[in-house]
């Protein structure tokens, strides 16, 4: 799953309150600290996802006459240019490798920034906050799925896009995120 900009309050919550939970973490000034540099960290990484995305698009702009002319699968291009894109940049695209990165990130600046103190491996810390990213992935699916059957239920239909549909989803994706123990 992509994330998207709207999820990094939630990842920043569930990391700074799995490392509270962990039991060999200690915070120094709260969870809201914690949650508040996981945020930044992860909407920094989503944006440099987006640059990276918005250049192989006008590249593909730029060339689209020759795209359709040798009849060329437009996705894939898409895709080969995000890769060699995100290569020249030194981005790192692999989930697995990038939310490991971006959890080492995190730890690096909240030890820095005297948030948190640990008892054990800097590798045992960052494993608990990349297990919050790779759970919020995970639970996002299902969250979502849950949201979309509750409006689907409701007695009145509601549009899909519509502002009324997107408040009620935010107000029931957050009572599931609750429910989950993301917030």
């Amino acid at each position: 799953m992509k994330l998207r900009l709207p999820h990094a309050p939630y990842i920043g919550n569930k990391i700074a309150l799995d490392l509270s939970n962990c039991g060999f973490v200690s915070l120094l000034h709260g969870i809201e600290g914690i949650s508040k540099v996981a945020q930044n960290f992860i909407e920094e990484d989503i944006k440099e996802e987006m640059k990276i995305e918005e250049k192989a698009r006008e590249i593909l702009e730029e060339n689209l006459d020759e795209i359709e002319f040798m009849r060329a699968d437009e996705h894939q291009l898409f895709w080969k240019i995000k890769h060699k894109l995100a290569e020249n940049e030194g981005f790192i695209l692999n989930w697995e490798d990038r939310y490991n990165h971006l959890a080492h990130k995190i730890l690096d600046e909240l030890y820095e920034e005297d948030l948190i103190e640990y008892s054990t491996s800097e590798t045992r810390v960052k494993n608990v906050i990349f297990k919050a990213i790779d759970g919020y992935i995970k639970i996002y699916n299902e969250i979502e799925d849950v949201v979309n059957e509750k409006i689907s239920n409701y007695k009145r239909k509601i549009v899909f896009g519509s502002e009324e549909y997107d408040l009620i989803f935010d107000r029931l994706y957050q009572e599931e995120l609750k429910k989950k123990g993301f917030l």
